[in-house]
């Protein structure tokens, strides 16, 4: 299976590819010639990365091509996708990269990943409702249930599970027992 940082990588591209190309599209709706170039770009960028290494340089060449294309073509196009700020690139990339990681995953795996999210999920839902859950509590529950979040993208289902039993022990804590960490 690929490592997380590769993973990362892909998807990144993938993303990168996947606005500049809606984006290009869009603008060259009437223009024959342009979609055929911009079919021929996407295809050789889905082929490199989906290559088995996935060759991410040339991949980057197709997507340097397509982000040249469309500064020199649509850099003052009202519609010109703006490069996201970091936080937006990284969540966006983030699905892309789930994606890409649960795809890889035996079916079996993915249907325990999906048991745990599940588990998480109600659970959050049920302690967020509580009455009178203290603030701070509350925080605590919400900063443990992304580390159980976080622990499923990266493939520890074992820590996901222990990290939702934290966070039920924290929801069920009075004010001055409340500990992060």
């Amino acid at each position: 299976m690929a490592g997380l940082y590769e993973i990362w990588q892909r998807a990144e591209t993938s993303r990168r590819l996947d606005v500049l190309s809606g984006f290009i599209a869009m603008c060259a709706a009437g223009d024959d010639d342009a979609r055929r170039r911009l079919a021929q770009l996407v295809a050789s960028a889905d082929a490199a990365l989906a290559a088995s290494p996935p060759d991410l340089a040339v991949a980057s060449e197709y997507l340097d091509e397509l982000v040249w294309w469309a500064d020199t073509e649509w850099a003052d196009h009202p519609y010109r996708p703006a490069e996201a700020r970091p936080d937006e690139a990284d969540r966006q990339t983030r699905d892309y990269a789930k994606d890409l990681r649960h795809a890889a995953l035996p079916v079996r795996i993915r249907d325990e990943m999906g048991r745990i999210e599940l588990s998480l999920e109600v659970r959050f839902l049920a302690l967020c409702r509580q009455p009178g859950l203290d603030c701070r509590i509350r925080q605590d529950v919400f900063y443990i249930a992304g580390r159980a979040a976080m622990a499923l993208d990266l493939g520890h289902l074992e820590a996901a599970e222990r990290e939702i039993r934290r966070m039920e022990q924290v929801g069920s804590m009075g004010p001055r027992e409340s500990r992060s960490g």
